[in-house]
């Protein structure tokens, strides 16, 4: 794909773009048979913003004064104009109080992309062959706090008051949109039991697809080691039915309690016995390759020799 420009070159661009849409609206026929060819209303007020991948992002604004009929004018103009200047793809965002121009998009062959609570956004594949567009979120994220505490053996276990069966569990729920997994773990646990706490580091991941709790969708399920520092217990009555500091060897035994529970809470002895080194996956945050960004990598700690190694002997 063609890199794409920037500045007064784009606006430029822009401009003339509109202005051709106008002259292509010009030699629209009208949708009515035998009516004669007028401008498309509207054709000169879906201006395309320019994206690097070569496509161009159609947001909709001002358009209250615009019936379903003429934005579908405007629309194809606009799109044949695109499609003549070789661009890729359409990505059309509308307001769900403008609803109405769902359908004579629809029409023109673009497809739901995501929605999300005020808006839902259209796609069409302008460019040859099948469609490289990515799709949207297909995984949902959830994250469990394992708050162990050292001194006493004991871990913080909750039961679901709104499950079947009233098994021990961590506390834990899913991630919010930009909320680290450890953010997420330290906020549910306080939720759920009033128990504050602080991340120390990744135990274990669970993949899980077709999970009917993410409407079908994969699931990735953490659980991360929390280190306690208030202990008296303040649980959310609508969510938990119990909650309880446990000793860790009587998690392990215990029936009552989920597949994953069990094996992590093992997981936790293990550490405790022969050191958390062996288990914990820790975390540190890193520049990302984005200017003023950055990531968290989890992985085994790392000797502070290796981090500053530059080659191999």
């Amino acid at each position: 794909m063609q890199p794409l420009r920037s500045g007064s070159c784009w606006r430029a661009v822009l401009a003339r773009a509109r202005r051709a849409v106008l002259l292509a609206g010009s030699r629209w026929a009208s949708d009515g048979p035998g009516n004669a060819q007028d401008p498309p209303a509207g054709a000169g007020e879906l201006p395309g913003e320019l994206d690097r991948f070569g496509g161009v992002s159609v947001r909709l604004n001002a358009l209250d004064h615009l019936d379903p009929a003429a934005f579908k004018r405007a629309l194809q103009a606009a799109v044949q104009k695109w499609r003549s200047e070789g661009r890729v793809a359409v990505w059309l965002h509308i307001p769900i109080l403008q609803s109405r121009f769902i359908a004579p998009a629809a029409s023109l062959g673009f497809c739901f992309h995501h929605a999300e609570s005020d808006a839902s956004t259209l796609t069409l594949w302008l460019g040859e062959g099948p469609s490289r567009l990515p799709g949207y979120a297909t995984h949902q994220v959830g994250v469990a706090g394992a708050v162990f505490d050292e001194n006493t053996r004991k871990i913080l276990v909750v039961q679901d008051r709104n499950k079947l069966k009233n098994m021990w569990k961590f506390p834990g729920g899913l991630s919010e949109p930009g909320e680290d997994i450890g953010d997420t773990a330290v906020r549910e646990v306080f939720e759920e039991t009033g128990i504050k706490s602080e991340f120390r580091s990744l135990l274990s991941i669970r993949q899980q697809h077709t999970n009917p709790g993410a409407f079908g969708k994969s699931d990735m399920y953490f659980i991360c080691r929390l280190q306690p520092y208030s202990f008296t217990i303040n649980f959310c009555q609508q969510e938990c039915l119990r909650c309880e500091w446990m000793d860790l060897s009587d998690l392990v035994k215990t029936e009552n309690t989920t597949p994953i529970t069990s094996r992590v809470a093992r997981l936790l002895l293990y550490g405790y016995r022969e050191g958390f080194d062996k288990i914990d996956l820790t975390m540190e945050e890193l520049p990302a390759v984005y200017t003023g960004l950055f990531y968290k990598l989890y992985h085994k700690e790392l000797p502070d020799n290796y981090k500053t190694v530059t080659g191999m002997c």
